[in-house]
């Protein structure tokens, strides 16, 4: 497995474990209430088991995964460690939006952010993708 790919799915399960943390803080307030505020968290849940999990645990094996290019190259990896960067700073963006109450274009800026590195890993992977 190379490297990048390890590393896209370590960063995987740390999400997956934060977002099951953040999700069982939320399950134990919605049965005995401690903290109000506590449903602020539902955006951050949602994104780190979403964004954070699954597209990136998908982004790590489909780097891996995915056939070579002939002479045995996956294309460059800078676009996928790009792609990784821009995935957690989107990730991180959003969530932060309902924990300090940031003005709502940071959605926006959150948003654009993990749609750019989907573009940048799908650019990189598209050649890798050919019929057998």
């Amino acid at each position: 497995m190379p490297r990048l790919s390890a590393w896209a799915v370590r960063l995987s399960l740390l999400y997956l474990l934060l977002g099951f943390t953040v999700g069982a803080i939320m399950l134990a307030n919605k049965g005995i209430p401690f903290a109000p505020w506590i449903w602020r968290l539902l955006p951050a849940h949602i994104d780190f088991l979403l964004f954070g999990f699954v597209i990136q645990l998908a982004i790590g094996i489909a780097h891996w995964i995915l056939p070579r290019y002939q002479g045995g190259s996956r294309g460059k990896e800078t676009l996928v460690w790009g792609a990784i960067s821009l995935l957690n700073l989107g990730i991180w963006t959003v969530s932060c939006i309902s924990l300090f109450n940031l003005p709502g274009q940071w959605l926006v800026v959150g948003r654009l952010l993990e749609g750019t590195a989907a573009v940048l890993f799908a650019s990189q992977a598209w050649g890798r993708i050919r019929p057998s």
